[in-house]
């Protein structure tokens, strides 16, 4: 029998949701991170006045806005990166799905893809759908890479490591130079994620690019930095061979951003007030955040960066879908089970702050009360 897709994690979630409405009428769905807040209206203005819905876009990303991408780098990462050394995707998620099975044309000896063992469900999946193994990375107590975990055959069978720092689901902030030497060490290329890099709280953004670029990809994404999930675009820089490689085998396959969004997203990434503006509003949800479950009792530690709440299952419930359950029941709020990003995830849930305030704050309120 052939491939059998299992069902999508955040399915599992509906009948959470059910009670939810059942109680309240509907539901404060903090479970998927899908910005609900607005984009730049310049953005937006863009997007509708380009005049570039009639040709063919590059594969590669127009130079304008590549070069757009190498100046954001430079002005908020701090990292020179020459527009011939990026290319565009049709939003990261595509990116992370894909990767494994052009890595694996570029290197059949290899068939592992290493991945933090609470993480995105995608990076697994990667591998399953490229017919590779997958095979997760230990977390250490500071919720970083244990790269002594990993086995020398491990090592020596991976095609590449992804890091995801600020990490979803955790919010912790990996250890990215750290995370490049042993790449190097072992031959290994390392992709980092970094798509909620401009949401890292106690410090400035980070790339994985600061610790140089021989054998790395940082991968970035729009969605989170802009509000512009919709518009399915994000970036990755870093190694020249990688990114030729890949730029290559993603032309051959049309992997195509619209000439239309190509344009808008030049205007995002050449504006940082929006941005600032939005880590100020999701700096005041997370402190409600934690506010509202310290005096209910619960304790929710504030993430080092990100928009989620990672929140340690209580000792009174029996697991974190028990929890999941009692919050929707008690305040409406919805929240992911630990488990969804893997098994060592289930002492925990997750809550994503991307609900309008004034529907996000009554949840708070019922939890607080």
């Amino acid at each position: 029998m052939g491939f059998t897709p299992p069902p999508y994690p955040y399915d599992r979630v509906d009948a959470i949701r059910d009670l939810a409405v059942a109680r309240f009428g509907s539901a404060i769905d903090c479970t998927i991170g899908t910005p609900c807040d607005p984009p730049p209206q310049a953005v937006i203005d863009r997007l509708g006045s380009s005049g570039l819905e009639r040709g063919y876009p590059t594969s590669v990303g127009s130079p304008e806005l590549r070069s757009s991408i190498a100046a954001y780098l430079a002005r908020r990462l701090q990292v020179s990166v020459a527009p011939d050394d990026l290319a565009i995707c049709m939003g990261t998620k595509e990116f992370v799905a894909s990767t494994a099975y052009y890595l694996h044309l570029r290197d059949p000896e290899k068939d592992t893809v290493l991945y933090p063992t609470i993480s995105y469900p995608t990076y697994a999946m990667s591998a399953t759908l490229a017919g590779l193994r997958a095979v997760p990375v230990a977390l250490d107590a500071q919720g970083r890479l244990d790269l002594t975990s990993i086995s020398s055959d491990d090592a020596d069978r991976a095609q590449c490591l992804w890091s995801n720092s600020p990490m979803n689901p955790t919010g912790s902030l990996d250890d990215l130079g750290a995370v490049a030497e042993w790449g190097r060490a072992h031959g290994v290329p390392v992709l980092s994620d970094e798509c909620y890099a401009e949401f890292t709280w106690e410090d400035r953004p980070r790339t994985i690019l600061e610790h140089g670029a021989d054998g790395v990809l940082a991968v970035h994404s729009v969605s989170k930095r802009s509000n512009l999930a919709g518009m399915r675009c994000g970036f990755y820089a870093g190694d020249r061979e990688l990114v030729t490689f890949l730029r290559s085998v993603r032309q051959h396959a049309g992997a195509m951003v619209p000439g239309p969004v190509q344009a808008a997203v030049t205007v995002a990434y050449d504006d940082d007030a929006h941005v600032d503006a939005q880590r100020a509003v999701y700096a005041g949800r997370i402190a409600r955040t934690v506010e509202a479950f310290a005096a209910a009792g619960f304790a929710c530690p504030a993430p080092e960066g990100a928009f989620y709440c990672w929140i340690p299952v209580p000792e009174r419930f029996t697991d974190a879908w028990h929890f999941a359950q009692f919050l929707a029941e008690a305040t409406g709020i919805i929240v992911s089970p630990g488990d969804l990003y893997g098994p060592t995830g289930a002492g925990a849930v997750r809550l994503a702050v991307v609900v309008p305030d004034a529907e996000f704050d009554v949840g708070l309120a019922r939890l607080a009360g």
